[in-house]
């Protein structure tokens, strides 16, 4: 195990593990409120939203399945190359890092962008650089202490999401002072519930199954969280009520209470306007140092799985050696030091670019999500071929709902190849081939298999 003989240490818990996987999945997005998946969908991104969260429930209860059984394995990639071969675990490897780097860019320069409301002074980049920092110190302690950092920034946003579904429904139906109480009235008023059709729906599922992207970091936490068994079937259903409830619910108040085609023209943010409408005072400071709280919460979360993607990626010779060296906290240190190096360099490329490189780069992203989930359910799939007694936590309505998953997710990925600019398609496939041509030098140069895993622990 490259220069020690130490291992990752099992000390998270199942509350850790949800609300790491909440972390990752909630992101500034909700907050801000325009989302573009309404002005695609109109209201009827309740039900998009819906859908989505049954795709991402099928896709996990598979992955909660293949972890109970595959009790040495390190992340979801340990899960998928045993069964799928080595190829389709060195490319799920590199890919969710590359992931994981763009996205922690992209909230470290919104992280910038919120401290610039108190700090208008301070460059973007600094300001950027110093987040970075924070975050990786904070993963540097141990595990532990990074788990329950995540544990109450998560906890914030859950809070203020809280206070807006509870505020958001007095408000709907209870008039305050000028304040009329709208209903559901607007959800049908303004070109009905589906001005844009069926196709609105099916359409905005791209940027759905993307908001939920980060759930599958619960496959990540499988080398240090105690009776991985145990809590991960737990996590995975736990997650799926509350990613759900905060997602639909707010989003069910949002084009209730502000006509779907007027949200982004409003000029602030639907959080903003509920918690005004409530008395809450110093509204714009109180929802900057909400949104503060979320993006750091995303790339903590970012940070801890980037950083176990690529130490597991050079414990089988798919890295450097290096980024397997470990803390005496037993924390990958090199390979939190690489991630945030890789991070602070997409931020130079989002400021130098003004945005539309690093836009198309963010493409990527959703198509990484699709793909992780893609050979997740495939592999749940071919996974119960060799099973002849199923024992412990699994998928009772199998194969249906793994093939559900599988179908849609093909489905929406050739919805993407036709709605999303040819520039950010280019630059993903690129980034594949670079991957997928690596792999088969190294496998032509060098012993390149799969590798015989044994529990540590």
């Amino acid at each position: 195990m490259g220069n020690n003989q130490k291992s990752l240490k099992r000390t998270m818990t199942e509350r850790h593990v949800m609300m790491i996987a909440l972390g990752g999945a909630i992101g500034s997005g909700i907050f801000k409120g325009s989302s573009s998946a309404i002005n695609i969908a109109g209201p009827s991104v309740i039900i998009a939203y819906i859908l989505g969260g049954i795709i991402m429930l099928f896709v996990m209860q598979g992955l909660a399945e293949m972890a109970v059984r595959g009790k040495n394995a390190r992340t979801f990639r340990d899960l998928i190359e045993p069964i799928l071969g080595p190829f389709a675990g060195y490319f799920v490897g590199w890919t969710y890092w590359i992931f994981w780097v763009f996205a922690m860019a992209a909230e470290a320069v919104a992280a910038a962008s919120f401290l610039q409301f108190w700090l208008p002074n301070v460059p973007l980049w600094l300001l950027a650089l110093i987040v970075s920092v924070a975050v990786t110190l904070l993963n540097l302690f141990s595990v532990k202490v990074f788990a329950e950092a995540e544990y109450w920034l998560a906890a914030i946003k859950i809070f203020v999401i809280s206070l807006f579904i509870v505020f958001g429904f007095i408000i709907l139906f209870i008039p305050f002072g000028e304040h009329h109480a709208a209903g559901f009235a607007n959800l049908t008023a303004h070109d009905g519930f589906l001005p844009h059709g069926v196709l609105g729906i099916l359409t905005a599922m791209f940027v759905v199954v993307f908001s939920y992207g980060g759930t599958e970091m619960i496959g990540v936490t499988l080398a240090e969280v105690q009776n991985p068994e145990n809590v991960i079937p737990k996590a995975v259903r736990s997650t799926f009520i509350r990613i759900l409830s905060f997602y639909v619910l707010p989003f069910l108040i949002m084009v209730s209470l502000i006509p779907w085609n007027q949200l982004n023209s409003s000029g602030q943010s639907p959080f903003v306007t509920v918690f005004q409408i409530m008395g809450i005072p110093f509204v714009s400071h109180f929802m900057n140092a909400v949104m503060l709280t979320a993006v750091i919460s995303s790339l903590n979360t970012g940070m801890y799985s980037a950083s176990r993607v690529l130490y597991t990626q050079a414990l089988d010779d798919r890295a450097w050696k290096t980024f397997t060296r470990l803390t005496n906290n037993q924390v990958p240190i090199n390979a939190i030091l690489a991630s945030t190096f890789a991070l602070y360099i997409g931020v130079l490329v989002a400021f130098f670019a003004k945005g539309k490189t690093f836009d198309y780069l963010m493409t990527s992203l959703s198509y990484t999500i699709l793909i992780i989930w893609f050979f997740i359910s495939l592999a749940h799939i071919k996974s119960r071929k060799n099973v002849k007694q199923l024992t412990g936590y699994h998928v009772r309505l199998f194969p249906y709902t793994s093939w559900v998953s599988l179908i849609a997710i093909v489905t929406i990925f050739i919805g993407v190849l036709f709605s999303t600019p040819i520039a950010g398609t280019a630059i993903t496939l690129g980034l594949y081939l670079v991957i997928s041509i690596y792999y088969f030098f190294k496998k032509k140069n060098s012993t390149f298999s799969l590798i015989e895993r044994t529990d540590p622990h």
